[in-house]
């Protein structure tokens, strides 16, 4: 059993994109797939695939890379986990960080039910904050 279900899927991704995986399974959640929504949509991974096992569904997920066999370059340079259980970090709107000089993303959860997970540049567009999960560049 895990802890931190959220450190666990990011420290696979993070596992996977060091040894060059072409795929990575991890436990399904819906906080889960909504991390790998926006993800998917920043270009940081290429797909990811819901599959039903009986117990509570697995993510498959395929990793990204550019170039050729021989020489390929990581899409993810680093994926941190800001916010865990013995310490929430929370930001206002007005103190959103960038991210690498805005080359990277934050992702954070917020209250707002139409966008309970959301990209730091989503953020201030909508003027909201919420807690910080992770730093993906």
């Amino acid at each position: 059993m895990y802890s931190d279900t959220i450190a666990d899927m990011l420290t696979r991704i993070r596992n996977a994109n060091l040894a060059f995986k072409d795929e990575v399974d991890v436990p399904a959640s819906n906080l889960k797939k909504a991390i790998l929504d926006i993800l998917k949509k920043e270009g940081f991974i290429k797909d990811y695939r819901y599959i039903e096992d009986g117990k509570q569904g697995i993510l498959k997920i395929y990793m990204k890379y550019h170039g050729k066999k021989r020489s390929k370059l990581r899409t993810i340079n680093s994926i941190v986990r800001v916010s865990h259980a013995g310490r929430r970090v929370y930001v206002s709107k007005d103190k959103i960080p960038t991210v690498n000089s805005g080359l990277g993303i934050a992702i954070l959860t917020t209250s707002n039910p139409e966008k309970p997970v959301v990209t730091d540049k989503e953020a201030r567009a909508l003027g909201i904050g919420g807690e910080l999960i992770a730093y993906v560049w």
